[in-house]
Formats: structure tokens, sequence, C-alpha cells
């Protein structure tokens, strides 16, 4: 048997148990920032952990849906994450700005909606707004184009702007319809009914798993982690799966496994492709 790491809770046993004996059909989802690439100052710097790639591409023919979940819009991802490059996974599916955008790899085609109104009139408003609240040089927009985020993580004291840039970005939401999503130094404006757990849902219904595994590291993950307790409320087995950090340790008592990072990240899918082309896992479907 090949060694995996030790959930914390019994429903992440049963869980990686289900992915022992039908990875074949098992569905696996991650979310990028945070968890596959290292969060870093300029949110355009980041890039997958340099063991991510190679993971992915060995355990993305062994399983039956390999997609990656992200508030980013798809094709940033795909850039950033260079998951169309040759060293990439095959078959992988992008779901960008939280479920909005489409990005598959099978056919390089991105499929994204309209415009939303409230996004326009927001960003249109946003720089104003900011340097209101902060001073110069505290805070740096990212434009994701189905959303508007607010870093503070190159501030001078990251924590203190944020909560300064806290209400009036709560009121700038509000005048046009839009919810606010904190995160990790980042306070993240979007259309209402957007999130991880919907587009994660989604994805599920389609492909109809063994089981569904997600990874996440930030407050935007929980809507998945809820979905994933849905899912097995409904006798899908399920993980929950932590890339840690200590920026949101409320996120630990949410999960089923715990790993430190992009890097215990990255060690864990080796794991899952060495136990999916393994005896048990190469003889089951």
């Amino acid at each position: 048997m090949v060694s995996l790491p030790v959930p914390q809770t019994d429903a992440g046993h049963d869980g990686l148990a289900a992915f022992r004996r039908s990875p074949r059909r098992a569905l696996l989802a991650l979310d990028f920032d945070g968890t596959l690439a290292p969060i870093v100052p300029d949110p355009e710097q980041a890039r997958a952990h340099p063991d991510v790639l190679p993971a992915l591409a060995r355990l993305a023919p062994l399983i039956g849906t390999l997609a990656i979940i992200t508030g980013r819009a798809a094709a940033t991802a795909v850039r950033l994450g260079r998951l169309d490059s040759d060293e990439a996974p095959a078959g992988l599916t992008v779901l960008g700005a939280y479920g909005a955008e489409r990005w598959d790899a099978d056919t390089g085609e991105t499929r994204t909606p309209g415009p939303h109104a409230g996004v326009g009139a927001a960003r249109a408003e946003l720089p104003e707004v900011v340097s209101g609240s902060v001073p110069s040089g505290q805070a740096h927009i990212e434009d994701k184009g189905g959303a508007l985020a607010v870093h503070t993580r190159r501030a001078a004291d990251p924590a203190a702007a944020l909560e300064a840039l806290r209400r009036p970005l709560t009121e700038l939401a509000a005048r046009h319809g839009l919810h606010v999503e904190p995160g990790r130094m980042v306070l993240e404006l979007r259309p209402p009914g957007m999130d991880k757990g919907a587009a994660l849902a989604r994805l599920v219904a389609e492909r109809d798993p063994s089981v569904v595994i997600y990874g996440g590291d930030d407050l935007g993950d929980l809507a998945a982690f809820a979905a994933v307790e849905r899912l097995r409320g409904d006798g899908l087995p399920g993980v929950r799966l932590l890339s840690a950090s200590a920026e949101v340790p409320e996120l630990t008592a949410a999960a089923d496994l715990t790993v430190d990072g992009p890097a215990g990240v990255a060690a864990l899918l080796t794991a899952l492709a060495a136990a999916a082309d393994g005896p048990d896992g190469a003889a089951r479907s």
C-alpha cells in the first residue's frame, strides 16, 4: 500500500479509502493561489510550485477528473500556472472567476460570460475609493475581469490597511449589487451567487465521480469545503484538503486533511498518483 498522509477525520479516512478503491472515477479539484502556487506580494508574479506540474501531469491520466477552481480569470490561471505548456497535465479543466469561466486543456478554448454591470461600475469608482481610504502604495488593485480584488500585502501594516478598506469597499459593493469576499490580505468584490462551492457542485453533477477531493487555503475555499460536506451527506465520499498557512488558521477546523502549503500539496499529489497507479488503483475503476 502507498503511504498517504493520515486525515484528521473519519470522513477523510473514508474519502481516501474511496479514492484507493476507484481512482479512475475520482474527481480532484484544487484552488490555485496558496494551494498550487505560493502567495506572493504581486499577484502577477504567482507561479505554481516547481513540483506541482510534474505531479499533476503524472496524476491526470490516472483519475477521472482533474480541475482547478479559482477566483482568477481562467486565462490568467492558465498563463501563470503554465497549464497549456508541454509539461502540463492532459485533460485539465480550469474553472475561473469562481466557475463563471471555463478553460479545457483538450480544446484550449475558454468560455466566458458577458460583463457584469455592477463590476463595471465599481471598476470605475474603485481607484478613488482606495486612494481615499489608505495612503498611496498601501493597496494594489487586481482586475480579474469578472471581479475586482484589492490587496494590502505590500503595505507597511497589511492588516491595518485591510481594515481601513473594509467599510468603504463594502459600501461600494453594496451600491452596485456586489459581494465582498475577504481573503489573505485581500478584499474581493464580485457578483453574488459566484463561489467555489457552486462551481464544484456543478462539476460533480456533470462528471458523476466516485469520490471528490477539494483542496484550498483561504476563506473563499470554505464554500467548496461546505459543498464537499453536503455531497457526503448525499452519500458521495469526499475529502476537504487544506494547504495550511498561519494567515488563515480558521480553516483548520473545516479540513479533513492538512498539508504544509503548496509543497505539501505537490507531495500529496505525487502520493495520490502512486496510489492510483499501484496494484490496487491500476486494477480498479
